[in-house]
């Protein structure tokens, strides 16, 4: 839904492994919502294009795409998105799942997004996190996801760069849920959190 000529949405942070993409599909298979993810915007990229061939070089480091990059792209893919008719800000809420990714994004993306809630998906048990990935790693064919080294440094990335960004958005925004349990227990906390603040957003 569009709001004051910004996109209604929904933010989904937390640390790499912890299930945005997961809960993202799930939420996004909801008529009304469609889910973004940024992941799959730059995996998308011709690997051999000026712009896949520097996506690739950061994240095989385990590091992040350059703000200025990351926004000017997602804009660009939003727009592509909307003219092929597949998001219509009209009537879909937008579910983003790894943008922003550090404060100057946040900042940035104010002129263009409305965020209602955010979801922050927590799970303290690291280990886990690094298993998680590794075996989405084998099933998905993500060879970034496959050297633990490079898993624990996306970690410390995640704390340096992208945890601060919560500190962007007002408290009363800002829904913690717990990431460990099954998909369905997961998706079910988000829902219990999502469906009030749409009800609310609404009055």
């Amino acid at each position: 839904m569009l709001t004051q000529n910004r996109y209604s949405s929904i933010l989904l942070i937390g640390p790499p492994g912890v299930g945005k993409g997961t809960q993202g599909k799930m939420l996004g298979a909801i008529p009304g919502f469609f889910h973004l993810a940024t992941g799959d915007m730059f995996r998308s990229l011709d690997k051999e294009s000026e712009i896949g061939l520097e996506f690739t070089r950061y994240s095989s480091q385990g590091l992040l795409v350059p703000d200025f990059l990351t926004v000017r792209l997602w804009r660009q893919h939003v727009a592509k998105l909307i003219s092929r008719e597949l998001y219509s800000p009209a009537n879909d809420i937008l579910l983003l799942d790894g943008i922003p990714r550090s404060k100057p994004q946040a900042e940035s993306m104010r002129e263009c997004i409305d965020p209602f809630i955010v979801i922050h998906l927590v799970c303290k048990d690291i280990d886990e996190m690094v298993r998680r990935m590794q075996k989405r790693a084998t099933e998905q064919g993500r060879p970034d996801d496959t050297d633990e080294s490079i898993i624990r440094r996306r970690f410390e990335v995640y704390k340096e760069q992208t945890a601060p960004v919560l500190a962007c958005y007002d408290d009363s925004l800002i829904s913690n849920i717990d990431a460990l349990g099954t998909q369905a227990e997961v998706l079910l906390r988000i829902l219990s959190e999502v469906v009030p603040a749409i009800n609310a957003s609404k009055k």
